[in-house]
């Protein structure tokens, strides 16, 4: 598996799988046990999600090394603070059944962030979680983060499909030395993306799907991806995607796919941020 290094030296796997939507715990325990068997190592989640316990005992089945994996969870705007953040994380490592986590991220930009940005820099240093970082922050939520704190998030995991390419955004936060992630990167299925001229065009040009053209896309770019799938025959196809590279051509047809907004909401809608406020698990 390809890796990309964080800002603290740590290798990451280029892509991995997520649990978004998996509410179903014998589901998701599946899922997770069908794609570490097919090679993937690693795996994201949330508490928002609430399967973080499925992900644990899959884990434990797998048989797989724990230091072979890589985890990623998340902690809730329910969660923010500093003491409500070292509760929540304690929570989230039970549920794991893990004695600590490969990555931590804020999941928006909204509450106390600032305290639990403090306080994970301490789970941090304490040796608890291996590296830090954040997840739907634009960037001046990212600067601002980055000026008033010692520790430089290690990735930003924003939406990033065809269809929203924040080419911008990805930039910026190369240039603060923080790694891209992907979610959606299928835009959920969106804007009859699997039939996507463009995309199958490209697609027949060289073997492969729509998806692994789009997961090609991203990595190509270093762009850290975590496609869902609960099928092994998907979760294998987007694995095979480090075979093959697009064309400038390719990468310059896919451009003009850009819409430039997100494909399902605006994070920074008013409405929007009363309704994440507002969401619990």
């Amino acid at each position: 598996m390809q890796t990309i290094k964080l800002n603290n030296g740590l290798e990451m796997p280029i892509l991995g799988l997520g649990v978004f939507q998996i509410p179903d715990l014998n589901k998701c325990e599946q899922t997770v046990l069908t794609a570490i068997k097919a090679g993937y190592r690693l795996i994201d989640t949330a508490s928002l999600y609430q399967n973080e316990s499925a992900v644990g005992k899959a884990i434990k089945k797998s048989g797989v090394a724990r230091e072979e994996l890589f985890i990623t969870t998340k902690l809730w705007v329910q969660d923010a603070g500093y003491e409500k953040t070292k509760i929540a994380f304690e929570k989230s490592l039970k549920e794991l059944q893990l004695d600590y986590l490969d990555l931590y991220l804020l999941h928006q930009s909204m509450g106390d962030y600032y305290g639990s940005w403090r306080a994970m820099e301490e789970l941090y240093k304490e040796g608890k979680i291996r590296a830090i970082g954040i997840s739907n922050f634009f960037p001046d939520r990212v600067v601002d983060l980055i000026a008033h704190n010692e520790i430089v998030p290690a990735v930003n995991q924003i939406e990033i499909n065809p269809f929203y390419q924040r080419t911008t955004e990805h930039e910026l936060l190369k240039k603060n030395n923080i790694v891209t992630q992907s979610w959606a990167s299928f835009a959920e299925g969106k804007n009859e993306i699997f039939s996507n001229d463009i995309l199958t065009r490209i697609g027949d040009k060289y073997g492969k799907s729509v998806a692994q053209v789009t997961l090609r896309w991203l990595v190509q770019q270093g762009i850290a991806v975590i496609p869902k799938s609960v099928r092994e025959e998907r979760m294998i196809e987007n694995f095979n995607v480090f075979d093959f590279e697009l064309s400038q051509g390719d990468i310059d047809a896919i451009a003009t796919l850009d819409q430039g907004k997100s494909v399902f909401f605006d994070h920074r809608n008013a409405e929007t941020a009363e309704w994440l406020t507002k969401l619990t698990f």
